[in-house]
């Protein structure tokens, strides 16, 4: 049980990494052991890839920031293993050592995980040794550029489709590296990219202006942004503007609460 649980959740949190969610507070009684994501009210979406992002109201020291998820999910499970040690051996020091041992696979876990939806974020087939090198200096770069991160891999798939588009934040250097890398034809990779990374999320500021709007009595922008949210990699020329960047200084001044 605590092994299945354990792999659930370096599944799950590799799973919002990738598409740039922050839960805003993963706590004990907000992790179940299904590996579902459950009470996220303070949660919110990186506008920039930044691993000390933190949104939550609550989270004063960053204890849920976005780079720190996955240790604080070890954490957890931690305190889940705890409660099993009597079911796992009558002698106590053989439950701890029995239960210390599986939840020491989750850090290679989560990072097999995580490098597997980098890896189908960027169509790379086939693990090589440098795709490490490869993800971690995009995503350095994306940190200090400030560029939008779900915007980001779809520009990507754009570029393969021709070199003439953009990709704001992303060196041409590490470009070409990654043109390289590719295996096989740069459209199916294009269009590989494009079913698993996300045109739409719950924006932050979409969020706000939905249920500002709903608190007054209309609930046309909330229904019009879970229409995109539930097909978030097909894109359509009437939601253009749900998949904007956040307005200038939007992401500074942005706080959530569990209410949200």
């Amino acid at each position: 049980l605590l092994d299945a649980v354990v792999g659930a959740q370096a599944d799950l949190v590799a799973r919002w990494v990738a598409v740039g969610f922050v839960h805003g507070v993963v706590n004990t009684d907000n992790t179940t052991i299904s590996g579902e994501t459950i009470d996220y009210g303070p949660c919110a979406w990186l506008e920039t890839y930044d691993p000390d992002a933190v949104f939550s109201s609550i989270d004063t020291g960053g204890r849920y920031r976005f780079g720190n998820q996955a240790p604080i999910m070890l954490w957890n499970l931690g305190r889940f293993a705890e409660t099993l040690l009597p079911l796992i051996a009558p002698d106590p020091n053989d439950a701890v050592a029995q239960a210390s041992k599986v939840l020491e696979t989750f850090p290679e876990r989560h990072r097999a995980h995580l490098a597997d939806q980098f890896a189908r974020k960027l169509a790379l087939t086939g693990s090589r040794p440098e795709d490490a090198a490869l993800v971690s200096d995009l995503l350095e770069a994306l940190n200090a550029g400030g560029a939008d991160y779900t915007a980001t891999w779809r520009l990507l798939a754009a570029h393969l489709r021709s070199d003439r588009t953009e990709v704001p934040g992303v060196p041409p250097g590490w470009l070409n590296r990654w043109v390289e890398r590719l295996d096989g034809d740069r459209t199916a990779a294009a269009t590989a990219m494009d079913a698993v990374n996300p045109a739409y999320v719950p924006r932050n500021h979409l969020v706000e202006e939905a249920l500002a709007a709903a608190v007054a009595g209309d609930l046309a922008p909330f229904e019009r942004l879970l229409g995109a949210v539930r097909e978030p990699y097909v894109e359509r020329s009437q939601w253009r503007d749900l998949a904007a960047s956040a307005p200038a200084g939007f992401t500074e001044r942005h706080v959530t609460y569990c209410g949200t």
